[in-house]
């Protein structure tokens, strides 16, 4: 509520306020310090949840007796309620936990790889170990992720808290996701079927099918971590969600660590389900998911919610039944593509889904870090103001976190384009797997990092789109997508060698998102209106010059490493080159006084200073 204006009536449903500008802070030579949209400074940006005013406040603001530390008076016989955790500090935590479990998945990736190599053993386990989520997602899990924690929050306001919508959302959600595993892993071979075009000694169809019935069974839980997920993030509740990957990337890193002690290896002419290395990998990857999602448990017993079997549909069931609709066509629409790039990845040389799959990981690990950490965290709030149809609110929001992920995304993207090969070569290669392999997957890293930005900007877009119930539009940009990513795809073959194929699968990823995007961004300001995108677009300049620079420092240092062999070389490079690139870049960007930038670096100062 902007200072000075008319107190909010008793039962007013918006918990949260604007805090006034703080008095005496001065605006930045070349940006403001304060945010336009919602005149705050950036480290705040009005995150603040005020308790909800359960009695008549006073009519008067102001200087004087009786003001809280924000300039209002506090209501009259109201309870203290703790704030929740502010937008920058939620973020941050959840961005510790996300690095880590960002570093432990890869670091499992990686133990893979110089377990098996990156042949038709890892191709076989990487498409099995896609189909839960395939299943899950066409299923239940882009709904859960998108619509329900807008649903959940706005349940909160029935007199049980929402208590009841809850547990009836569960009940038809665990129903459904039984039945959906139960008929998955009876359907494998054909689900299998579906993503392999290689001739024989490319791929191998029984041994992803044997792999496909040993994880299939994550679907269930994978659905569950989902449910309990959005339950306690519209509790404001972040903590345990973050921290439960971690936990089950520790318990797959646990599984190779004893399967590459294991003597023997897996074999697939013929396959045999009794193999007891094929057994403990897939057992142990799928026991992973479970220990994820019953880590959960506990918190949300703590948060005071009980389980109840309630069955039937309520007009807010069938509200979300619509919604659910148009975003399982989104889900499919974007699995017929997936589907495409598998098929053709596995017509090229073994090892091309292996090497995309792990390429795809290290592209997605900024945006892991930053993007979903800012998404988990800004959710809640976006989908209260758009229930309440306050449009400045969604727009400020929407330009705060595009502003935030451009500065963050877009150096890390263009350092990554120079280091690609050298994080290929420095963290795949050994074992099993020869330096031509892991350079290969780092060129594919590399020639795809353009779509960094892209692919975050996509992802708020859609978040933005569901918070207003609106699950059409993200369906129908879907649709173009696809219809611009297929030929493409299909065009690999044609062009490139059978060993380059992947290479130009990435390229044709990034590419899509960045179509995306502008589908997107132009959607949104025909919905929406003035989104402030001069100031985003501004932004980006100046955030495109410094990566710049950062990329010219970081090749020149390239150019100085002397030759200590490959693996050595490509770590020092790696180091090097990463520090001097993102040092550039972001020192630039402080020269410029980027003000979306100063969140990042105070907390950063800050833990210096701890140290």
């Amino acid at each position: 509520m902007p200072f000075g204006a008319p107190p909010l009536p008793p039962n007013d449903p918006d918990a949260t306020m604007l805090i006034p500008r703080i008095s005496g802070v001065q605006g930045g030579n070349r940006w403001p310090v304060a945010d336009p949209d919602v005149l705050r400074p950036y480290d705040a940006l009005a995150t603040r949840m005020m308790p909800r005013i359960t009695a008549s406040p006073s009519t008067s603001f102001g200087e004087g007796p009786g003001l809280d530390a924000t300039g209002f008076h506090a209501p009259v016989e109201a309870p203290e309620k703790p704030a929740a955790p502010s937008l920058a500090k939620s973020s941050s935590r959840i961005a510790i936990a996300s690095l880590i479990s960002r570093i432990t998945g890869f670091l499992w990736k990686i133990m893979l790889v110089w377990a098996v190599g990156t042949g038709v053993v890892n191709d076989s386990f990487n498409i099995a170990n896609t189909l839960p989520n395939i299943v899950f997602e066409l299923l239940l899990g882009g709904v859960l992720s998108s619509v329900v924690v807008p649903l959940l929050v706005r349940s909160q306001d029935d007199k049980d808290g929402g208590l009841a919508y809850t547990q009836r959302m569960l009940t038809v959600a665990f129903v459904l996701l039984v039945i959906g595993t139960v008929v998955a892993v009876a359907a494998a071979p054909w689900l299998t079927s579906l993503y392999l075009d290689g001739e024989p000694g490319k791929t191998s169809s029984d041994l992803t099918t044997a792999f496909a019935r040993l994880l299939l069974p994550e679907i269930l839980f994978y659905g569950l971590f989902a449910l309990l997920s959005a339950i306690l993030n519209a509790k404001q509740i972040f903590g345990p969600p973050a921290w439960a990957p971690v936990v089950n990337n520790l318990v797959v890193i646990f599984t190779l660590a004893v399967f590459m002690l294991t003597p023997g290896e897996i074999t697939f002419n013929p396959v045999e389900m009794s193999q007891p290395k094929l057994l403990l990998l897939g057992i142990g990857v799928t026991m992973g998911i479970v220990v994820q999602a019953i880590m959960l448990v506990p918190p949300l017993l703590r948060s005071g919610f009980r389980f109840k079997w309630r069955w039937g549909i309520d007009k807010r069931m069938k509200e979300f039944g619509g919604l659910a609709l148009w975003i399982l066509g989104y889900v499919a629409v974007s699995q017929i593509g997936f589907t495409v790039n598998t098929r053709v990845l596995t017509s090229g040389d073994p090892g091309g889904v292996t090497i995309y799959s792990n390429a795809w990981l290290l592209f997605q690990l900024p945006y892991g870090v930053i993007g979903v950490s800012l998404l988990t965290a800004i959710m809640p709030r976006l989908s209260r103001n758009a229930a309440d149809g306050d449009t400045r609110k969604v727009v400020a929001d929407l330009s705060y976190a595009s502003r935030i992920s451009t500065v963050m995304l877009v150096p890390i993207a263009a350092v990554m384009s120079v280091i690609g090969t050298s994080v290929g070569v420095a963290l795949f290669s050994g074992g099993e797997n020869s330096t031509a392999d892991a350079s290969r997957l780092g060129e594919a890293l590399a020639i795809s990092a353009f779509g960094l930005l892209p692919y975050a900007l996509v992802m708020l877009q859609l978040r933005v789109f569901y918070a207003m119930k609106d699950a059409r539009t993200p369906t129908l940009i879907m649709v173009v997508m696809t219809l611009v990513k297929i030929p493409l795809l299909y065009l690999c073959p044609v062009l490139l060698s059978d060993q380059n194929i992947v290479l130009g699968a990435m390229m044709v990823n990034s590419l899509t998102f960045v179509v995306g995007a502008i589908m997107g961004q132009v959607w949104l300001w025909v919905s929406l209106g003035n989104l402030r995108s001069k100031r985003v677009l501004g932004v980006i300049l100046f955030t495109v010059v410094a990566s710049g620079l950062g990329v010219l420092a970081a090749v020149a240092v390239g150019w100085v490493v002397p030759d200590f062999g490959e693996r050595l070389t490509a770590w020092i490079k790696l180091i090097l080159q990463g520090i001097v690139g993102l040092g550039v870049s972001f020192g630039v960007l402080a020269l410029l006084r980027v003000d979306e930038l100063s969140p990042a670096t105070k907390r950063i100062t800050r833990l210096i200073k701890r140290g």
